[in-house]
């Protein structure tokens, strides 16, 4: 790391909001200073009458070690001799108007003292020595755009826990959660916030310390060696990061010299009622230096790879959470917060200048346009979203019986109509499994079966969806409890009980489906890389489409059946005549499924269906989905109708047994690519054979069970 000289320069971009690495300036640094090596310290605290450093080295005695200020008038600073790593401090701060002395941790501190203490702790950043120079130059010609992108989603204290139950340190996690991840096939891990911060009930999202990695896990340089590690291993570090709100802890950030300084001077604004937190002031350019130099620590000190920026929409809008006579207008009577957009904005180009690989995830959940697309196209410069839409919608349907799916059908069609408004993220996050939300198994209607056949069913459907993917952790292995932070996952399930294993199994198979599968992500961004077969099947509770990459040739029909009937004759239109061949399948007896499958190959016929030439027969297995590829290609070649099906089915909003290729004639395009596809549009009018035949006699207890119809399996996501 380098280090400023606190030069007159230095301090007139931080007071402009343009020092984008302050750290090197601000904070503990160890220097040589007339030849003696010691510590500098810096704090900005314009507002104090006086600032002196306490700690152990000095009895924490506010009179031994006094700050002076330094040109600008607002920069405290004091160099203490042969001091070493690991010391003990605080900023002692008079208010202006005299009285006892606040004592604060350092706001640019780089380490910290264990909780239940506060203090900061001297760190010098430069004896780490990194070894992932391949992984840099792998990224620098990549873009992560039309690469596969499948997260973890980890809070580090509660993924695992040692025999005694303590918590994992990051060295122990690099050899233990980065095998773990690499052998899933997963491509990233997402840390919840690794910033200090005092209670572990917040899960890191109520910060003290923004440049200091939280030392409950060990030291700065046991997360490099983490992060280190993961990247020599292939793996991707995302860190959670929280620049809307910080904790009203004594030691942290909250009236720092005496007075608001990183909140704002307006109550309205600087409260965050709903949360017990404070707001930061985005308006003030010492406080835009601090927080876009934060983001700029983490890729440049720690390597990481991205950030997920938690609550945008608590940052851009002023009446966020917030009930009348809690807010006011900007000054043009809108609901925005023109600093906090121009702050986000100002953030990401920063960024992006400095790091045009990093990944930057808006955790927005509105429908705030442009949020990721780049401030010269008039947006807000990050390159991914979370797409918390299609996340409350898909949850909300697979918690429901299955009776009462064909009326909901609009839960799942309804994300195509916005999929490629941004570049989104389909998260299945912390939040939804917690507080009273059930996990992700738990939501599953029905019975013991059941359960499992509906999460993979719908983990196959969410793989096969255009976007990037993210899955918090115990998901892939379907832990029934919802998540705890003061224990680790129930990795017991996966010792005692076999169809555990067998879900951890179909995880790890799946992830390694569609990270070998150029059609599920090399074109994830707009409708090149997608079409529909049949999105109006709502009768069935049955979507079919295509996935494709920029090869044409290579594409993979998607089949996802909602409901616990197995469906044979059933009939989908494709896009090349050839044989057809079932690739994967989420009811395969190996991932504790019934077995229901394709066999063999399945010959296109000359039979027009869904605005296709070509169609073919075959079987829906219960609550599954499933992927097919083309073997061989015959005739003409692969042929996408320029004109995609539209979707009619409207969940409630539809009444009677209407067939879906009932609703398909009636919206079936009128011009397509030739004329002779045109005339076949008009035999979609034939009802596919949907027979829902029996199950398999050896699965008859599972279909038995799954004809029973319980109301009160309805989960609330």
């Amino acid at each position: 790391m380098k280090t400023s000289d606190l030069s007159e320069f230095d301090r007139y971009l931080f007071h402009q909001g343009t020092n984008y690495h302050a750290y090197e300036m601000l904070g503990a640094h160890f220097v040589k200073q007339k030849g003696k090596k010691g510590i500098r310290f810096a704090v900005w605290a314009p507002h104090a009458k006086s600032v002196s450093v306490v700690g152990d080295f000095n009895g924490w005695d506010t009179r031994v070690t006094p700050m002076h200020k330094i040109g600008d008038g607002e920069i405290w600073t004091a160099f203490v001799e042969k001091l070493g790593e690991g010391e003990l401090y605080k900023y002692a701060i008079e208010p202006q108007w005299g009285g006892p002395h606040i004592l604060k941790a350092d706001p640019y501190g780089f380490y910290a003292e264990k909780k239940p203490q506060t203090a900061s702790r001297t760190f010098d950043m430069n004896h780490y020595q990194w070894n992932d120079d391949a992984w840099k130059v792998q990224k620098n010609r990549e873009s992560s755009y039309d690469r596969p992108m499948l997260t973890y989603e980890v809070h580090m204290g509660s993924w695992r826990r040692t025999a005694d139950g303590e918590y994992l340190t990051y060295r122990e996690a690099a050899d233990q959660l980065i095998a773990y991840v690499k052998d899933m096939n997963y491509t990233h891990i997402e840390f919840m916030p690794l910033c200090e911060h005092p209670f572990d009930g917040s899960w890191g999202y109520q910060a003290t310390g923004y440049y200091a990695v939280t030392s409950r896990y060990g030291t700065p340089d046991d997360f490099r060696y983490l992060v280190d590690r993961a990247h020599q291993m292939g793996i991707g570090i995302i860190m959670d990061w929280v620049p809307g709100h910080f904790c009203k802890d004594e030691q942290g950030l909250r009236h720092f010299d005496g007075q608001n300084l990183y909140e704002s001077d307006n109550v309205q604004r600087a409260e965050n009622w709903e949360w017990g937190t404070t707001n930061f002031d985005y308006g003030r350019t010492e406080v835009q230096s601090f927080l876009i130099s934060n983001a700029m620590f983490w890729f440049e000190e720690f390597h990481i790879d991205g950030l997920r920026i938690d609550a945008v929409a608590n940052m851009l809008y002023l009446d966020y959470g917030r009930k009348d006579g809690e807010w006011m207008p900007n000054k043009y009577g809108d609901t925005g917060n023109l600093e906090a957009m121009d702050f986000l904005k100002k953030l990401n180009e920063a960024i992006f200048k400095f790091h045009p690989q990093a990944l930057m995830i808006a955790e927005e959940s509105t429908s705030w346009p442009l949020i990721s697309r780049p401030v010269y196209m008039g947006g807000m410069g990050f390159n991914y979203k979370w797409n918390m839409g299609w996340m409350n919608d898909m949850l909300k349907y697979v918690s429901l019986d299955p009776i009462y799916r064909k009326w909901n059908h609009d839960k799942v069609t309804f994300s195509f109509m916005y999929a490629f408004s941004e570049n989104f993220v389909l998260p299945l996050s912390h939040d939804e499994v917690v507080h009273g939300k059930c996990s992700l198994i738990a939501k599953m209607p029905g019975d013991y079966w059941q359960k499992f056949a509906g999460l993979r069913s719908f983990f196959g459907y969410w793989m096969a969806h255009p976007g990037k993917k993210l899955l918090f952790m115990g998901g892939e292995f379907a832990q029934f409890s919802e998540w705890n932070f003061d224990d680790e996952l129930d990795w017991k399930l996966l010792k005692e009980f076999d169809m555990h294993r067998r879900m951890q199994a179909y995880s790890k198979a799946l992830n390694k489906f569609y990270v070998d599968t150029r059609a599920f992500w090399q074109v994830d961004f707009d409708w090149n890389g997608f079409q529909w077969i049949d999105p109006n099947d709502n009768n069935n509770s049955i979507v079919s489409f295509i996935r494709k990459a920029e090869d044409r040739n290579d594409f993979v029909i998607v089949i996802s059946n909602f409901t616990p009937e197995v469906h044979t004759g059933y009939r989908i239109g494709v896009p090349a005549k050839g044989s057809y061949i079932e690739v994967f399948n989420s009811d395969g007896e190996d991932f504790g499924g019934s077995g229901v499958c394709n066999a063999g190959e399945i010959m296109s016929q000359d039979k027009p269906w869904h605005n296709r030439e070509q169609s073919i027969e075959l079987t829906v297995p219960p609550l599954a989905t499933i992927y097919l590829r083309l073997k061989r290609q015959d005739g003409s070649g692969v042929s996408f109708p320029e004109t995609d099906a539209q979707i009619e089915a409207k969940g409630f909003e539809l009444s009677g047994e209407k067939s879906s290729a009932a609703v398909a004639a009636k919206t079936a395009p009128k011009k397509t690519t030739t004329k002779k596809t045109s005339k076949s549009s008009s035999k979609t009018a034939a009802a596919p054979k949907a027979t829902k035949a029996k199950a398999p006699r050896k699965t008859a207890a599972r279909k038995g069970a799954a004809k029973t119809h319980t109301e009160e399996a309805v989960v609330n996501a």
